[in-house]
């Protein structure tokens, strides 16, 4: 059932689901999460069993901005270093998840039995008032992945989670996801800055925020905490992605000729194909606008069809290291 976000009666709704141990998919600005009391770990629980998840592998949970999200930031995470102190300040409400040491009794479901857990405010507006409305029931955070079955396309509107889950499952309308990717994420449990994931943020202004350089994690004494979304296969299409550079799209294209079929080419450069059955969708040049359309592409790709699908590969730039980070890991698949 799809419910609209902006009505008030759809958030009175899905927070009465919530509070009573239920699943509800909801609008962040990076894609749609499939939401569960954070502080509930048979409501957790839920979460992993729909996706197919494991259940050792970590949430992000979601907490309101304000008061509300700081008394949350209180309740599920000790103390944070400085640095940390200063990415909230900056980047919240926002598309940044922050890796902390985790208070204990707390949120064990929701970090994958570790002693850590991924915290993150997001900025959409439909999101805030659900949290905002969990909050002043007592429920301090939503746990919420991507609301897909695990490692496939993530979604980025409501019909998207629809088509995954069917109509026993509400959702939360919010339009479609501004942002289009995951929040980067920033281990912040270690002393120093760690990326783990990119996203939307990028290192540089992650630096200038928190007044550090991201430390390299490769000459950590400690290894990485889990994190959501960080397996080397993940965000895959039911087709096969495969990244190229945009010569190597159009010899392809130039060998298979008239008999080319169930390919999808999405690339800046513009291609040329002899088979109308070839599918060709131009990718903006710009990094931003590339990453929100890049999940609902693949989805269409999909929906059309295709069993292969050629990617013109990202610049190697940090402004595209987040649409580069999770084609790699589709094409992984």
């Amino acid at each position: 059932m799809i419910l609209d976000g902006h009505a008030p009666e759809a958030i009175a709704e899905a927070t009465r689901v919530l509070r009573a141990g239920g699943l509800v998919a909801f609008p962040t600005e990076t894609v749609y999460g499939l939401g569960a009391d954070a502080s509930s770990d048979m409501a957790v629980a839920g979460i992993f069993k729909a996706k197919g998840r494991p259940s050792d592998h970590p949430l992000i949970v979601h907490v309101a901005a304000g008061i509300k999200g700081t008394e949350s930031l209180s309740r599920f995470a000790q103390p944070l270093p400085l640095f940390a102190q200063k990415l909230v300040q900056v980047f919240w409400p926002g598309p940044l998840t922050l890796i902390v040491t985790r208070q204990p009794g707390v949120g064990a479901a929701a970090a994958g039995g570790q002693d850590t857990i991924g915290l993150r405010c997001p900025s959409h507006p439909v999101a805030q008032a659900l949290l905002e409305a969990c909050a002043e029931q007592g429920v301090p955070g939503l746990a919420g992945p991507s609301a897909n079955r695990f490692g496939r396309v993530s979604p980025t509107t409501a019909q998207h989670v629809f088509d995954e889950f069917g109509g026993a499952l509400l959702v939360v309308d919010g339009g479609a996801c501004e942002v289009g990717i995951e929040s980067t994420i920033v281990d912040c449990s270690r002393g120093a800055p760690v990326l783990l994931r990119p996203g939307l943020i990028t290192r540089a202004q992650i630096e200038a925020a928190c007044g550090e350089k991201l430390s390299d994690r490769e000459v950590l004494e400690t290894p990485d905490p889990r994190a959501s979304g960080t397996l080397e296969a993940h965000y895959a299409p039911n087709a096969k992605v495969r990244l190229m550079d945009a010569k190597a799209i159009q010899t392809g294209l130039d060998v298979l000729g008239a008999n080319a079929a169930h390919i999808a080419v999405w690339s800046r450069a513009p291609m040329r194909s002899r088979s109308q059955r070839v599918v060709l969708r131009r990718m903006p040049d710009d990094a931003a606008a590339s990453a929100q359309l890049l999940f609902a592409v693949l989805r269409e790709f999909d929906a059309q069809g295709v069993k292969l699908i050629w990617v013109e590969s990202p610049p190697d730039t940090h402004e595209w290291e987040g649409v580069r980070d999770r084609l790699q890991r589709a094409s992984a698949a």
